[in-house]
This record gives structure tokens, C-alpha cells and sequence, in this order.
């Protein structure tokens, strides 16, 4: 088919990829405009910006899809079906309707529940034992479109949001292939999204990122694994300099008591609210991640230490 893709993160460029392999017209790829990334904030590209430039297709960054000479241009490409994929722009009706086919979207979680920014996230952090991807009719609400076909992924005690992320990217890949294939053929089925529960996955923002100790500590452990790699749920640790800032990257709930955010033994089991939470990763401010004996070989943590 004579596609478009609108992707712009890493969990949508191995769907580009699949895309590509499978022999598609890749009319045009389009995502978000080049951002300031790094530590000298330099413009560069998105993965999936960077990607179309390495394979020399046509790109376009628009900063709004609602510009009028977008929508046309858009229109004017003759599309069958536009794939879109974690693109970061609401896309109005008159997008959504260009091509012959329609659009359809790749969702990370298992509709409806976790519509909108950041199922991935939202889907640990609130302890689901099941997530999923799935893909849809695009519709011009939010992610309320009919369902075409879905794959459901476990999420174990040990995952994060990263671990899932890889996990669905590459699943995705796969069903939207699947998907679109059966699209063209005149083959695919779709399933109106159930009316009850409906949720929302909001967009993580900074200040939930401090850990609170007085928390459950099942909680604490989702909410560390549900941010991990980022932003990073973060305490501080207080050091002969002053107080430091450190991500808690991967953590395990644990059946043990004591004073919130006190530490209770020597391989970094914090206590919380309700039980206690084991430490696995960590990363010091300035410094690069490391397993807890790593870190702690670095850096001194006492049975006693009170974590802020």
C-alpha cells in the first residue's frame, strides 16, 4: 500500500522499520520537529526523523498537522492508509480522512483502559498485570476509535516501564504489520471499544517523581519501576557534602517494618508506609546507573540512614 507514517519516539520506530521490510510506499514519514537532546542541547532529529533520513525518505516536521498547507499537502500525497504511531500530535478529522483506507493508531495498552499519553507508565505504576497494544481506527477522540486487533503482554514483578516499552515496541510491530496487511486484502475486523472502563493515562509530570516513603510500599516499588528509566523516581541521600539526588531505577516490595524511608540492612532495603522496598538499581546524580552493590561500594548507606 501508499502509506504515511507519523511516528516520533523510539516505540515507534520499529514499526517504520517493519513497515519498510514488508514492501510498503512510504509516501511520507512525519514527525515531531527536531528537539534540543543531549547535554549540549543541540537540535537533532527524532529516532523516527533520523531513521527516514538514513533510508532517504521524504520527511516533513510540521508543528501543527491543522495548518491548512499541511492538511493539503497531506491530502495531496494520493495516501491508502496512514500508520500512526506515538506521533504527539492530535490530528484533526480532515487528516484522519485523507487517505482511501482511513488511519489507524498502535496504542500501548489494552483499550479502553489507558488512553491518552502515557499508558506504558500508567499501566505499572497502578499494578496491572496485563498490558497490551493494540490498533485501531483513528477517530477524532481520544484514542476512542474501533479496535482492529490486539496482543496482550504480561507485566511481571520485576518489569519497568522501559522493559515494556522494549516488549510492546517490537509486539506492535508486528500486530500493526498484521493489521494493515489484512486492511488491504479487505480482510480486517473492527470491534467498538467497550463504553465501561474507561481511563486515562495522563502525562507524568515532574513533581511525581519524588518518592514518598510514607507511601505503601507496593506502591513506592510500582511507582519506581512504572518511571524507570524516566524521568526517574528519585529520593535524596544525605552525604558529607550535602544532600544528593538519586534515581531508584528498579526496586522489589519486601515483608519488612520500620520508620519510613529508613534504611534496614545493608543491601538497601528502605522501609515505607506499609512494608518495605529492596533497591536493585540506582543512579547517582552525575553518574550512570549501577546495580546496588555497585553503588554501594561507592557510596556508604548505613543500616539506620534515613533516605529523604
Amino acid at each position: 500500500m501508499r502509506l504515511a507514517f507519523l511516528g516520533t519516539p523510539d516505540f515507534a520506530l520499529m514499526s517504520l522499520r517493519r513497515l519498510v521490510e514488508d514492501g510498503h510506499e512510504i509516501a511520507c514519514v512525519y514527525s515531531q520537529p527536531p528537539a534540543p537532546r543531549g547535554r549540549g542541547h543541540e537540535l537533532r532529529p527524532s529516532p523516527v526523523h533520523a531513521f527516514a533520513l538514513e533510508r532517504g525518505l521524504p520527511v516533513r516536521t510540521p508543528a501543527s498537522m491543522r495548518d491548512p498547507d499541511e492538511i493539503a499537502a497531506f491530502r495531496a500525497l494520493g495516501l491508502d492508509a496512514a500508520a500512526v504511531v506515538a506521533f504527539g500530535q492530535i490530528l484533526p478529522g480532515a487528516v484522519l480522512d485523507a487517505p482511501g483506507l482511513g488511519s489507524f493508531n498502535l496504542h500501548g495498552s489494552l483499550l479502553p483502559r489507558w488512553r491518552g499519553a502515557a499508558p506504558i507508565q500508567r499501566a505499572v505504576m497502578a499494578g496491572d498485570p496485563v498490558t497490551g497494544v493494540e490498533v485501531m481506527r483513528m477517530t477524532e477522540g481520544l484514542d476512542e476509535g474501533p479496535v482492529l486487533a490486539s496482543e496482550t503482554l504480561r507485566i511481571g514483578p520485576l518489569d519497568t516501564a522501559g522493559t515494556m516499552h522494549d516488549r510492546m515496541a517490537l509486539a506492535g510491530a508486528e500486530l500493526l504489520a498484521r493489521t494493515l496487511a489484512a486492511v488491504g486484502r479487505g480482510e480486517a475486523v473492527e470491534t467498538p471499544q467497550a463504553p465501561d472502563g474507561v481511563t486515562y493515562a495522563r502525562k507524568i509530570r515532574p513533581k511525581e517523581a519524588r518518592i514518598d516513603w510514607a507511601r505503601p510500599g507496593a506502591e513506592v516499588d510500582r511507582k519506581i519501576r512504572g518511571l524507570s528509566p524516566f524521568p526517574g523516581a528519585w529520593f535524596t541521600l544525605a552525604t558529607d557534602k550535602g544532600p544528593v539526588r538519586v534515581k531508584a531505577l528498579l526496586s522489589a516490595f519486601e515483608d519488612a517494618d520500620g520508620a519510613p524511608g529508613e534504611v534496614l540492612d545493608d543491601r538497601l532495603l528502605v522501609a515505607a508506609g506499609e512494608g518495605a522496598v529492596r533497591l536493585l538499581r540506582v543512579q547517582r546524580a552525575g553518574r550512570g546507573p549501577q546495580d546496588a552493590g555497585e553503588f554501594l561500594r561507592g557510596t556508604r548507606v548505613a543500616p539506620g540512614t534515613k533516605l529523604g
